[in-house]
């Protein structure tokens, strides 16, 4: 193997969590629902509840994964001195906007959920961990969704920048890193998670995912300026569930049909980042029947606050042709792929493609020109806990091995990349599938797909080697 490039001196290395898939206590301290928290497990409806969320409700399942998930709530101060111990010089997390506001509309915070982020964010600066806050991460109060309608009501711009003023203002001067919306481009794929949606019966469901994932964006730029007006430091970042697109063949149609779902997959970070639609966003619209109601000044908003870094999670690339009728497909982050013959799966049919990451941040770069943050990547895989306490994941240390050299031939290559965060640095729930068996983690947590377990966390053999990566800034990458 050749030597990796090397990475930044002040390189951003860490790891992800998400309120939704690892925190629990999720009725605690006033906490309102969150999406998350109407969801059965994988086995028993979570798809069905996922595409109807309204008749979920009204229903109740024998098991909710999220309802303690792996307690971090209880847990953050042994699992940031674990981080600590890796040599994690930043922590990407979500606050849970019903944590702060349990009904979202609510003008004065909860703050018995203010004083547990209090108390994450100052366990990571006493342990020298800068904090990456991710604002809303699938993470729309349930109630916004059962009173408003969800993002596809305008109102909740002004609900949303409510929420980012308390953030902003309590956190001035110990966040600088922020995120307003995870995978923005999610909208249009799990609507009950981008959205707070229910679109099962919408006579025009297209018009509502692009009407409300325009109120996003409204909302993003919005608190941009915000965000700087607090702190002219400050750093906002959008978020991509990224991956380049590749045609299947050198067939013209091939071709065409990857450049469209490229433009597709960018369209929203592409208003986040220009700060304007794109121009092949006026035959989509049109050919669609899709018409945005905007404000006058919608679009002068989305011009004058752009963001400063460019965030996204990247898991594998994606095939697509003109023609799919006679192609055989995969899994993916959400996104369904066409098998590609020249990559590996892991065991849930996603496609392995460390190139793929190199060709994602170029073009990325290439598109933008704004610095990139990988804040998702990661190997999710059934781990083994021996009985003196060990993991073995050898197939780990592969994967993120073979991703991070080519995040450093990116680098090599002139893509200015600020950190990487690798996904679920300690075992978290699935959000596709529900699952604990599903790991993603340097950090094993003793708790099964059914809910149970010790919640007793141990190191994976990955623990140790990505702290050596860490301590050497990714000069070992190779030995």
């Amino acid at each position: 193997m050749t030597k990796s490039a090397p990475f930044p001196q002040h390189f951003l290395w860490g790891g992800a969590l998400a309120a939704n898939q690892a925190e629990g206590a999720y009725q605690l301290d006033g906490k309102g629902l969150s999406p998350v928290d109407i969801l059965p497990d994988g086995k028993h409806g979570r798809k069905e509840a996922l595409a109807a969320p309204l008749k979920a409700l009204d229903r109740t399942y024998d098991y909710y994964p999220s309802h303690e998930s792996i307690d971090f709530y209880h847990h953050f101060k042994e699992d940031i001195a674990l981080m600590a111990e890796m040599g994690f010089k930043t922590f990407r997390f979500s606050i849970c906007w019903a944590r702060i506001f349990p009904q979202g509309d609510e003008t004065e915070p909860n703050e018995a959920g203010l004083r547990f982020y209090d108390q994450v964010i100052d366990e990571c600066l006493n342990q020298q961990i800068e904090p990456l806050v991710t604002i809303n991460h699938f993470d729309t109060p349930i109630a916004l969704m059962t009173t408003y309608g969800g993002w596809k009501n305008r109102q909740l711009i002004d609900f949303y920048l409510n929420y980012c003023q308390v953030l902003f203002k309590r956190y001035n001067g110990k966040v600088k890193y922020w995120l307003t919306f995870n995978e923005i481009n999610m909208i249009l794929h799990i609507p009950l998670f981008g959205g707070a949606l229910d679109i099962s019966e919408e006579a025009h469901p297209e018009q509502v995912l692009y009407q409300s994932a325009h109120h996003q964006l409204v909302a993003s730029a919005l608190a941009t300026k915000l965000a700087h007006e607090h702190n002219p430091q400050a750093q906002v970042g959008c978020m991509l569930a990224g991956a380049t697109y590749y045609p299947y063949s050198c067939d013209p149609a091939d071709i065409w049909s990857a450049i469209e779902a490229n433009r597709n997959n960018y369209f929203f970070i592409d208003v986040q980042s220009k700060g304007h639609y794109p121009k092949f966003a006026e035959r989509f619209f049109a050919e669609h029947q899709i018409q945005l109601a905007m404000e006058p000044e919608d679009l002068d908003i989305l011009a004058a606050n752009t963001v400063d870094f460019i965030s996204f999670s990247y898991y594998s690339s994606r095939l697509t042709s003109h023609d799919l009728s006679d192609k055989e497909s995969t899994e993916g982050n959400v996104f369904a792929s066409l098998k590609n013959p020249y990559l590996k799966r892991t065991e849930w049919g996603w496609q392995i493609d460390p190139l793929g990451l190199r060709i994602t941040m170029n073009d990325l770069y290439d598109r933008y020109e704004k610095p990139l943050f990988i804040v998702e990547n990661g190997l999710g895989a059934k781990d083994v806990l021996n009985a003196d306490g060990t993991v073995d994941d050898p197939y780990r240390i592969d994967y993120t091995r073979n991703h991070l050299m080519a995040v450093s031939e990116a680098i090599a290559d002139g893509v200015e990349c600020l950190g990487y965060t690798s996904w679920g640095c300690i075992d978290l729930v699935s959000a596709s599938t529900g699952q604990m068996s599903k790991r993603y983690g340097f950090v094993y947590v003793d708790r099964d797909d059914s809910g149970q377990g010790s919640l007793k966390r141990y190191k994976k053999k990955s623990f140790e080697w990505y702290k050596q990566v860490i301590a050497s800034n990714g000069e070992n990458l190779a030995d």
